[in-house]
Formats: structure tokens, C-alpha cells, sequence
């Protein structure tokens, strides 16, 4: 055995795949000679999630179990270094291009500011600092918007299901919306543009307050997404006639504004179709909305995500039952070089898609604040 080859085991290299048998036809040995995130479906990954946490200070019931989780423990979490160094090897050396940082509750993160701050340093290769936003659910963002702003953030996301304080403390199980809406003015504050808000409608709960959640945005000049439910939360608990599809959300908005489509029809690696919102009386815009359809028009053939779990593993689709490990190497030695090669490898193994609507289909072990947004 060659000493390259007997390193990588020592240091746990997977020399092929996991995946390798469901990745296609085409063998690690066939990779393209190319040092970006490349998958033998010829997709190429410039997008970086980073979970920062597992952590959560809600209980939202798409997400979580009501009694919460039982958190990873300490030892396992990269530390701020560690998340620095393998997002440095990632901007650096795999032509990652966009850091988005998420959780479970990434506001948590004591260290944010020092690791937002270290990603804004860096440069692509494209040689500009790579584009940076944060997922959150708002709870601290008053206390901090000003300082990750001055540490180099430029655009946040915020979860926010409903405006009605008593449904959206239904849906979190907290009672915390003034705390969210703070946080969001605060961003703004701060400078952060533009400021997006994420909602999920959920048959039954919030589904009759899709017209409610977009005047709000529009009247404070945010950006609205909303996301179909996915199978992501506490197993058996997801329920398809529960979820508001795509279009079901387009002819609810449609009974008030008029919308006209702003995203292309092949709207290539961006997760949302976007619309501008018309005053039906003067059509004049008022903003727009997006949708993603994550579930009933998904756009896998053309993702460009990778995705890094707090706990140091490499994750290639939210849906994914395996991973590949980058904590246990690190910790063990290996170069950037030998972390830049395992995640490669891993990539290469990417599947076609999610397979929601495949028989055969499994939801992830982890649940969805374990694998970060």
C-alpha cells in the first residue's frame, strides 16, 4: 500500500464514495481533474451551508419534537477554529463562492461574530470575499444586528410563520414574536439588505394567513419566501395533505394582489421563483414574493449546495442518509490538502435528487436542526 493511501486510511479518507453504487456509473477514478465541488450528474457546488448549532430556542412543530432534543454533546461540536479552517478550505481550495449560516439557532453561536468576521477575510476565486448571509429565527438578532454587521454581514433571513402573536406562539410553542420582530427591525437598522422572511404554511394553523404575512412585508419593504413543508421534523409526524403547495400559495396571494412572474422558467440553482406584486388598482409594484417548491417542483438537477453540520460532517443534499466526516481527519492531522480530497470525494457521490415522491424513499435520521437550513 502506498504511503498516500495508507495516510488516508489512517486519517479515515474514504478512498470511494459511500454512495459510490447509487452515484451513477461512474467510479471516484473517474473524476474530472478539477479542484472544485463537482458530482457525476455534472453539478457543480459553490454554495456553502454551515450549521453553527443544534441547538434551538423555539419548538416549532414542523421541526422539533415539543420536549426538544437531546443536543449534541460539546466535544463533538467543531470549535470557532475548526469552523473557520473548513470553511477557509472550502472558499480557498473548492471554489465555494456563498456562506450561509444556519442551525438550529445560529444566534446561539457566542463565537458568530468572530467566525463571520474570519469568512468576510477571505477570498474566492473569483478573488472577492465570498457572499455571506445568516438563517435565523430572530430571538437575539436586536442584541447583535449592529455588531455582524460591522463584522461583515451583509443579508439575513428570518424565520417568521405568522404575525399573530397567538399563532405563531401555536406553531413555535414559544410566545416570542415581539422579541422576532425587534430583531428584524434591527437588521434593517443596521443596514443589512435585503432582509428576507421565511414562512411555511401549515394546513389548518397559518395557511389563512398568507395574504396577512405579505402586506407586512411589502409594507416594511421585506422580502417574503415561502417554503413548502418538507419531511425534515419529528418523524412519521409529516403529513403531505398537511403541506400548502406552491400553487395552492399563488391562488391564495392571487385573491388579493396581482403577480407577475420575475424568475426565469429554468430559474437554474436559486431555490425560489420569484413574482412582482402588483396594487391590483394602479399596478404599480410593491415588492415581490418568492416560493420555493421544494417538495412539488424541486430544483435538484441544478442544485449547487454543500452543506457542513456542526458536528464537522459533509452533508451533499439536506436528504441525505449518509455522510462523511471531516471532524475525526482534522482532529487527526490531515492537512487542508486531505480535507479539500475528502470532501471532493464525497461530493462526487452526490444523488440526483431527494426522491420525496420515490416509494422508496427515507427520511434523513437527523432532523432538520441537526443538519442546519
Amino acid at each position: 500500500m502506498k504511503q498516500s493511501t495508507r495516510r488516508a486510511v489512517a486519517l479515515g479518507i474514504p478512498l470511494v464514495p459511500s454512495n459510490r453504487a447509487t452515484a451513477g456509473t461512474r467510479g471516484v477514478d473517474e473524476r474530472p481533474d478539477s479542484p472544485a465541488l463537482v458530482d457525476t450528474y455534472r453539478r457543480t457546488a459553490r454554495d456553502l451551508r454551515v450549521s453553527l448549532t443544534d441547538r434551538c430556542n423555539l419548538r416549532c412543530q414542523y421541526c422539533m419534537p415539543a420536549e426538544g432534543l437531546e443536543w449534541a454533546p460539546g466535544s463533538l461540536q467543531l470549535s470557532d477554529e475548526e469552523v473557520i479552517r473548513l470553511v477557509g478550505v472550502a472558499v480557498g481550495q473548492l471554489g465555494v463562492r456563498e456562506v450561509r449560516f444556519t442551525g438550529g439557532e445560529p444566534l446561539l453561536r457566542k463565537g458568530l461574530e468572530k467566525i463571520v468576521a474570519a469568512t468576510a477575510s477571505l477570498r474566492t476565486d473569483e478573488g472577492k470575499p465570498p457572499s455571506m448571509s445568516l438563517t435565523t429565527n430572530g430571538l437575539g438578532l436586536a442584541h447583535r444586528a449592529l455588531g455582524l454587521a460591522k463584522a461583515g454581514l451583509a443579508r439575513v433571513n428570518v424565520s417568521l410563520d405568522s404575525i399573530d402573536r397567538a399563532t405563531y406562539a401555536t406553531i413555535t410553542r414559544r410566545d416570542r414574536l415581539p422579541e422576532v420582530l425587534s430583531g428584524i427591525r434591527a437588521a434593517a437598522e443596521a443596514g443589512m439588505a435585503p432582509i428576507k422572511l421565511n414562512a411555511v404554511l401549515i394546513r389548518g394553523l397559518n395557511h389563512d394567513q398568507a395574504i396577512e404575512l405579505l402586506s407586512y412585508a411589502l409594507d416594511n419593504g421585506y422580502e417574503l419566501r415561502f417554503i413548502e413543508q418538507m419531511p425534515l421534523g419529528p418523524h412519521d409526524a409529516w403529513n403531505r395533505e398537511q403541506m400548502v403547495s406552491a400553487d395552492e400559495i399563488l391562488s391564495i396571494l392571487q385573491k388579493r394582489y396581482a403577480l407577475v412572474r420575475t424568475s426565469p422558467g429554468d430559474r437554474g440553482s436559486a431555490p425560489a421563483e420569484t413574482w412582482d406584486v402588483l396594487d391590483g388598482n394602479t399596478e404599480r409594484i410593491l415588492g415581490t414574493v418568492g416560493i420555493i417548491s421544494a417538495v412539488t417542483q424541486n430544483f435538484c438537477g441544478a442544485c449547487d449546495r454543500t452543506r457542513l453540520t456542526a458536528d464537522g460532517q459533509v452533508r451533499t443534499c439536506l436528504f441525505a442518509t449518509s455522510e462523511h466526516d471531516l471532524r475525526t481527519p482534522m482532529r487527526s492531522g490531515a492537512t487542508d490538502d486531505e480535507l479539500a480530497h475528502i470532501w471532493r470525494t464525497a461530493h462526487w457521490g452526490k444523488l440526483a435528487g431527494h426522491g420525496i415522491d420515490d416509494p422508496s424513499f427515507l427520511q434523513p435520521e437527523r432532523l432538520m436542526s441537526a443538519i442546519g437550513g
